[in-house]
């Protein structure tokens, strides 16, 4: 299922005026998950104390809790700063599998003056399951967060 445009207007309007990040995350990733067929809509945010990703808001099954640097799509997406974007998780050396049902992903890192604060992760349990579209749309609705993050 493609994401449409329209839910970026929907991010600008559900976050406005809330200040609370995590408030924030949490109302995105259900969003994002009552607007499409995806399997995992979530967030990770940086442990900078542990160098590592902490389970941030999600909706979908149970994920994994902690996630190390250099370890699966989203340590990827962190360390190189750019999205990241895997047709098949099968093909993706080193791929976390917190659900086997998993089988595309995107990871969209969260930068905040220069530093990454954490990832947008969302999981398919179709192959090629992300259209270009839909990374596009993702990383606008990243970048509002960014600017809220900042605020």
């Amino acid at each position: 299922m493609q994401l449409q445009s329209e839910i970026v207007g929907q991010v600008r309007a559900l976050i406005a005026g809330e200040e609370n990040v995590v408030a924030n995350l949490a109302n995105i990733s259900a969003l994002l998950m009552s607007a499409t067929s995806w399997h995992w809509v979530g967030f990770y945010l940086v442990d900078k104390a542990k160098n590592e990703l902490v389970l941030g808001p999600f909706q979908g099954p149970v994920a994994c809790t902690r996630l190390s640097m250099g370890r699966g799509v989203c340590a990827k997406s962190w360390a190189l700063r750019e999205t990241i974007v895997i047709e098949d998780v099968a093909s993706f050396e080193g791929h976390v599998a917190c659900s086997s049902r998993s089988q595309s992903e995107v990871v969209i890192p969260m930068i905040c003056d220069g530093v990454v604060v954490g990832v947008l992760d969302i999981d398919s349990v179709e192959l090629n399951g992300f259209s270009s579209s839909d990374v596009k749309i993702l990383e606008d609705i990243v970048q509002i967060i960014e600017a809220q993050w900042q605020g």
